[in-house]
Order: structure tokens, then sequence, then C-alpha cells
């Protein structure tokens, strides 16, 4: 069953925010779906990245993203009949999918694709655009934030537990970068949906903000 029917949570937030873990744990919490939006940006920049095609060939990347073959299990991600759940958050593959995610065709071929996700008994959709263009009827819209140097700091711990080497201040010099350039773009701009839960997590354990966003839900009032 799909359709308007179908509650949905979106969670939009700039990069590192925490968005992914927290929908991840609100999910399972009300034994929902999860869409991680971001992975499906970030598989068809490795994608291209392994097919070397040009991260600026708009129809290229257009192509590639809407036959792509995605298979998640779980918290497991496949490309391909391939594991790819870490090599999708390594730098690089972040950087290439923050810059083709700017561009207007590759996030059309992607939209149906994510919108399938919508299923019952509930989604719960973490991404940049969840609330203000995927699912614009979104039940209940929260924009997640954190300042800069603790997305920073948490991105740099994430990396090194993975076995990735990381910089710091680099780090903060690429998520500042990226932000400007998500907020800045034509199409989908990182903005808060009209209507959103602001939630700013900076001082906020995980456990927290989930809590924050439940009592945001539960707040609705909508039919269990």
């Amino acid at each position: 069953m799909t359709g308007p029917a179908v509650p949905v949570i979106a969670i939009d937030g700039p990069t590192a925010s925490g968005k992914g873990t927290v929908a991840q744990r609100v999910a399972d919490t009300l034994g929902w779906r999860y869409l991680d939006s971001g992975a499906l940006y970030r598989l068809t920049a490795l994608a291209a990245l392994r097919e070397a095609v040009p991260l600026d060939d708009e129809s290229a990347l257009a192509r590639l993203a809407a036959s792509l073959p995605i298979t998640f299990a779980g918290s497991r991600i496949f490309l391909s009949g391939q594991e790819v759940t870490d090599e999708i958050r390594a730098e690089m593959v972040g950087e290439a999918a923050s810059r083709i995610a700017a561009l207007g065709a590759l996030r059309a071929a992607l939209l149906d694709r994510q919108r399938d996700f919508r299923q019952m008994p509930g989604l719960v959709a973490d991404g940049r655009d969840m609330a203000s263009v995927v699912f614009p009827d979104a039940a209940l819209k929260v924009f997640l934030t954190a300042s800069a140097k603790a997305r920073a700091e948490r991105r740099y711990k994430q990396l090194i537990e993975k076995g990735f080497s990381a910089n710091l201040e680099s780090l903060l010099r690429d998520l500042r970068a990226r932000d400007a350039r998500d907020a800045g773009r034509s199409h989908a701009p990182l903005v808060a949906a009209e209507g959103a839960a602001i939630i700013d997590s900076t001082s906020l354990s995980v456990q927290q903000t989930v809590q924050a966003v439940l009592d945001r839900w539960l707040a609705t009032g909508y039919p269990a």
C-alpha cells in the first residue's frame, strides 16, 4: 500500500547532523521502514567514479541513477551484488555525491525510487529534501541541525572508528563548503520545510534527539 494513507516522518538536515542514525532508530522504535536517501546519491557517485562517468555529465548520471542495481538488506547496502556499506561513506564518495546532488536531472531520476519506499506501516526518511520535495505531505517534518564544529567532530569520530584516515580541520572546511553548496543549489536547496520542527542536536545525545523526534510524532496525534 502506498500513497497519502501511509504516514511519513521526513527528517532533513545538513551533512553529519546525525539524521541517518536518528531516523534509523526512530524507524526501529516505531517498526517502520527506513529510507536513507543520501545512500542513493552516494551509490550513484560511487558507480560514477568506478565507471569514470564525469561528475558534470548530467544526462549520463541520470541514466546511471535510474538503472542502478541497488539492494538494501537491513543496515547493509549492496551495489551490483557487492556490499558497499562502508565504501559509500568515504569522504571522496561523499564529496562526489554532494556535487552531483545539485543536478536537476539526477534528482528527478531518483525521485520515484525514493517514493517507492513509502509502504505500510509507515516510513521514516532522511535526507536534504525529504519534507520539501519528496514527501511534501509528510505527517511530521523535522529539520535536524547542529553546529558545524560539532558535526565535523562527529564525522571525524565516525571515520576513525571505520578505519579511515581523517583530519578534523580539513573535515570542517569541507563540511562548510558542502553546506554552502547544498543551501545554494538551484534544485531542491537545503532548507527547513514550511512547518518543520527544528531540532538542534549540538548538545543532545543520540537518544535524546531520537526522543525529541518521537515526542513530536506523538504530539501530531496521528492515528496509531
